[in-house]
């Protein structure tokens, strides 16, 4: 090939090349000017703080959910929607940490998938922090020491988390938000696992669950051990030759583990719905969900005398699970998410019929359905 013609490939890539540094180049400035306008609204608002308050945090989430709505509708490609929609969550979250961080507790340790899901929905310029439990949780937010905290509430194969549910029943923290994170189980081993001896299997008891078919039919001798988390069963196999562990992407990187076998999940759409949970009420985004937890007094038509104001007011139901009452006085607890916020009138108006036939209403929260 003559020196000409290797010239004339060059010079569209290099053409490219320049057209793409001139383009870095605008993003650059651009994100700058973005974030010196979020500065600015930063100091308005500390400008009407009362001197001796506490520091406001500038998050809203409904504001957040109505940026990322917008950045997908006005995508054109080649990236997809969620794509955009995460590098514009990254430029918030950088954003909005140069004023004051957000402080997110989620159930640990390091490399959950609930850590997974914090970081997907505030961003990894959020300061996660793990807590042992989800009570922990609960109370971190509840005496103010996080503003947000990340639990799960239900798997798409095995169904609502329990210890979920019944926090909401004793405390007074609000649902601010949810996530959806598509869950991928890998089989996990360590530097000195050896692989054809492999004669234990830690995990979370759920994640243990979600892939019980594949166990059964590639280690169906192998004893499975549940324990506290994923992550806590990464980190248990580092000194175990004989053992393997079932974990997310996150939890290999953070404990240097090697995947072995990956998407073992049973389900190739299993996924997991996690809540934000704060002590602020949220205004509407335009696109929302509340949730509630209901005590019916003990009478034939109970559940109807709940359920009928959704259905003649064209609401609708996106998930109703019973709990066991925390108080002898009541025989039935309903948790129930529905699309619609609060101070929409029509749904103000189910929740004042409902109120007065129910033992107890508790509005949880209405809150930003999920964007990513």
């Amino acid at each position: 090939m003559s020196k000409d013609i290797k010239a004339a490939e060059k010079q569209p890539l290099l053409e490219l090349r320049d057209r793409i540094d001139a383009v870095d180049a605008n993003i650059a400035q651009l994100i700058s000017e973005r974030a010196q306008c979020a500065q600015a609204v930063a100091e308005i608002k500390k400008a009407h703080i009362s001197e001796g308050d506490e520091p406001v945090l500038y998050y809203r989430p409904e504001r957040e959910a109505q940026v990322l709505r917008k950045a997908m509708e006005r995508n054109k490609g080649p990236l997809d929607d969620e794509e955009m929609a995460r590098l514009f969550r990254e430029i918030m979250s950088a954003c909005l940490a140069l004023e004051q961080p957000v402080k997110v507790a989620f159930l640990g340790p390091e490399g959950t998938f609930t850590q997974q899901a914090a970081l997907k929905h505030f961003g990894h310029s959020a300061v996660s922090l793990p807590m042992s439990a989800i009570d922990e949780v609960f109370r971190e937010v509840e005496a103010g020491a996080v503003n947000y905290g990340v639990v799960p509430v239900e798997n798409s194969t095995e169904g609502v988390v329990t210890h979920t549910l019944d926090n909401f029943m004793e405390s007074n923290i609000k649902i601010c938000g949810e996530v959806e994170l598509r869950i991928h189980q890998n089989l996990l081993v360590s530097k000195v696992t050896k692989t054809d001896s492999i004669s234990r299997i830690y995990s979370h008891a759920q994640s243990l669950a979600q892939c019980r078919k594949w166990l059964d039919s590639h280690y169906p001798n192998a004893e499975r051990i549940a324990v506290s988390s994923n992550a806590e069963a990464a980190k248990r196999i580092k000194g175990e030759w004989n053992a393997a562990a079932i974990a997310g992407c996150m939890a290999s990187e953070l404990y240097d583990l090697e995947v072995l076998a990956d998407r073992i999940e049973d389900q190739p759409d299993n996924s997991t719905r996690f809540l934000i949970i704060g002590t602020q009420e949220v205004s509407t985004s335009g696109d929302d969900k509340t949730s509630i937890v209901v005590a019916m007094r003990n009478q034939p038509g109970a559940l109807h005398e709940l359920l009928e104001p959704f259905h003649r007011s064209g609401i609708d139901l996106t998930r109703v699970e019973t709990r066991p009452s925390t108080s002898g006085t009541w025989n039935y607890v309903f948790f129930i998410d529905f699309n619609g916020h609060a101070e929409e009138e029509s749904v103000a108006a189910v929740l004042a019929e409902i109120g007065a036939s129910a033992s107890s209403l508790k509005v949880l929260g209405s809150y930003p359905r999920a964007v990513l």
